[in-house]
């Protein structure tokens, strides 16, 4: 029997221009004054304008939270929260990337259940209620809008998770239009980021299920075909929105089936270095495969006509084909000028022992890990990456 429970967002669009409906979807979901949380970036470059128009042409009456940072410290989470409570918002509308989603989930929360922070850390800690949820997407990389997860910035270097269903949104909208503007860089960097969320959840050693699997693979169709596209030509709207599509899918797959070692050795390279997620990510990416693959290399050669589509060449051993999906995915990452190597980024190789040491700390998500990875495993890959 394939027995799984499948949890995901009760509701999304996929459509250029969908953020035209978000007044009518917000009284679809009985919110009557919302409170948008985003970030400064979004506020530079016009993007909150737009979507804050939408609302004032509603005479929707609505406040704004610009100051939302990447890797948000639990500090930023309560001070939202206090807006929106001073606000008297009955519905909260996530806007912007992975950090202004995450932020935004935990504000629709607390201000219904009036739980503390520290108290729903970990997984299904939190008891609900919650406030109607929007979530909008304005990078095509981290699946926020399909997960029901959300990390914060405990102290220094160090993150914790909040994991319930709870954090689910009732609606999320997939709106390329929003996207057109995003740089090359940070295309690819959220591109990779939604690849390894796909590739982690198809190899997770727990929950992996033919549902999520079927997601995961139609994830890196999407993505594997537009990544470049989206990068060197990014008014390509149907580029575009194939992104978004795809890093939502990716995202519903490893809500389900939960990623591993290439996350855990990620977060510490943003705790200690700053370095965005999704770079993070493609940085230890090649050598994390490499170090799974004794372990999984035939479900690596099952992904690999998926992500290499022409260049992909048939062989009967499957580890030969694991080993050229990995080649292939090193070299689309340089083709996507990417970092490639920690010592590029101002980490010097005696950082490496305690990053190492952090990663270990993980252990939500190396116990999916398809190969058990010890500190000594960490220190090695980390000198493979830099």
């Amino acid at each position: 029997m394939d027995n799984f429970v499948f949890n995901t967002t009760k509701s999304f669009i996929n459509q250029p221009g969908a953020i035209a409906q978000l007044a009518q979807i917000c009284r679809q979901q009985g919110i009557k004054r919302p409170v948008i949380i985003t970030d400064q970036g979004i506020v530079t470059c016009g993007l909150l304008a737009k979507l804050e128009a939408v609302l004032h042409r509603e005479d929707v009456p609505f406040f704004s939270f610009c100051d939302i940072v990447a890797d948000p410290p639990e500090s930023i989470i309560l001070q939202a929260l206090e807006s929106a409570k001073t606000h008297q918002a009955d519905g909260v509308i996530g806007f912007g990337g992975g950090s202004s989603l995450d932020s935004a989930k935990l504000i629709a929360l607390m201000l219904s259940s009036e739980e503390k922070l520290e108290d729903i850390y970990g997984i299904e800690q939190a008891q609900g209620p919650r406030l109607p949820l929007l979530l909008i997407p304005t990078t095509a990389g981290t699946g926020s809008e399909a997960t029901a997860v959300a990390i914060v910035t405990t102290g220094e270097t160090t993150k914790m998770g909040v994991v319930s269903p709870l954090l689910l949104p009732d609606v999320a909208i997939l709106d390329a239009e929003l996207t057109l503007g995003l740089p090359p860089a940070i295309t690819a960097a959220t591109g990779i980021d939604a690849m390894v969320h796909a590739i982690e959840a198809f190899t997770s050693a727990h929950k992996k299920n033919r549902y999520s699997d079927l997601l995961a693979k139609e994830a890196l169709a999407l993505l594997s075909a537009n990544i470049r596209e989206a990068c060197q030509n990014g008014s390509n709207l149907e580029a575009r929105q194939a992104m978004l599509l795809g890093a939502f899918m990716a995202g519903q797959a490893f809500a389900n089936s939960p990623v591993a070692a290439v996350h855990a050795l990620a977060y510490p390279l943003g705790g200690h270095f700053h370095i965005p997620h999704g770079l993070s990510n493609s940085l230890v990416l090649p050598h994390v495969m490499r170090f799974n693959n004794s372990h999984c290399h035939e479900l690596y050669a099952e992904l690999a006509p998926i992500i290499m589509g022409a260049e992909y060449i048939a062989h009967e051993d499957s580890k030969a084909v694991s080993i050229e999906l990995i080649k292939y995915i090193e070299r689309l990452i340089g083709k996507l000028k990417l970092c490639t190597h920690l010592r590029d980024l101002e980490i010097g190789e005696e950082h490496l022992p305690t990053l190492a040491k952090d990663a270990m700390l993980q252990t939500r998500l190396l116990q999916n890990n398809p190969r058990p990875l010890n500190e000594a495993d960490a220190l090695e890959i980390y000198q493979q990456a830099w």
